[in-house]
């Protein structure tokens, strides 16, 4: 693991830390039904405090430009019943989800797909799948409901605030054009102390990918993800996770594995120009607080 170092700026950087998907029982799905959501009565609004608010855009628009502009709907009208990372990319995300994540917590996977890479030994509470294909999200064993939206043509989702312990957005940041207005969002329906994991890799559909990403390197789309958080008022430090393994590197550096510290490799991971497998990145937050569990 290697720890990326801060640079100064007029932004808090992040502070550091080290750190499959199995076959269920199958379970009756539904779409998510449309709930009424307040966060628009005048009288709340009244009484709304700064947090949620977003403090300042983080992409220009030439930033959000797509090669593809034709709409995502259509992009993803046929499902893809595939992973778009390696095995040890996933095991790195599930053991994270079994570090962070607890059996009471109800969840939204945010832009899923047919699998969501949750911990096959843990059952949580509830489980609520949002993507672009009705088909993937249906085929997903982990979700007890689900529903369809392109948020880059509407950000709001149809959800009540305080509605979701832990939200997770998983390979899949990299196609938002108004990340601001989503991270936003994902603020306003966390419950106090709740956490948001966006992980990420270096693969991507090159066309649907907007510029600030597609034209970035790995350590400005890790400082991308810590900005988007920064710009809503309300979150937490973030924290950043970064595995990039080699050869001689598994994902949880047992068996004898060794990582190569030599000042050319550590040059090269840092920049993300090589490696063996899938780098893994995570960056992390929470509503208000971190909670402490005993």
């Amino acid at each position: 693991m290697f720890t990326i170092p801060q640079t100064p700026n007029s932004c808090q950087f992040p502070k550091q830390t080290t750190l499959k998907s199995a076959k269920f029982s199958s379970r009756k799905k539904t779409l998510l039904p449309i709930i009424s959501n307040t966060k628009n009565d005048a009288d709340n609004q009244k009484n709304q405090s700064s947090a949620g608010r977003i403090k300042r855009l983080v992409l220009t628009q030439q930033g959000r430009a797509k090669l593809d502009l034709k709409p995502d709907r259509e992009f993803y009208a046929y499902p893809r019943f595939v992973t778009h990372v390696d095995d040890k990319f996933i095991s790195t995300l599930t053991n994270l989800y079994r570090e962070r994540l607890r059996p009471e917590m109800e969840i939204l996977d945010l832009m899923s797909s047919w699998i969501s890479h949750l911990p096959k030994e843990v059952k949580y509470k509830k489980v609520v799948g949002h993507g672009l294909n009705a088909q993937e999200l249906s085929k997903n064993p982990r979700l007890d409901y689900f529903f369809v939206k392109d948020l880059n043509q509407d950000q709001e989702l149809a959800v009540e605030n305080g509605s979701f312990d832990a939200v997770l957005c998983t390979v899949s940041l990299q196609y938002l054009q108004q990340p601001e207005k989503v991270f936003a969002e994902v603020f306003q329906i966390l419950r106090p102390g709740g956490v948001f994991i966006v992980s990420f890799s270096n693969r991507l559909f090159y066309e649907k990918a907007i510029s600030a990403w597609r034209d970035g390197t790995a350590y400005s789309r890790v400082q991308l993800v810590v900005q988007y958080f920064q710009c809503v008022e309300g979150f937490t430090q973030p924290e950043v996770i970064r595995w990039l393994y080699t050869a001689t590197t598994d994902a949880g550096g047992g068996n004898g594995a060794k990582e190569n510290n030599s000042i050319l490799s550590t040059i090269t991971r840092w920049l993300g120009l090589v490696s063996g497998s899938d780098p893994f990145y995570a960056v992390i937050a929470y509503k208000n607080f971190k909670p402490i569990y005993e």
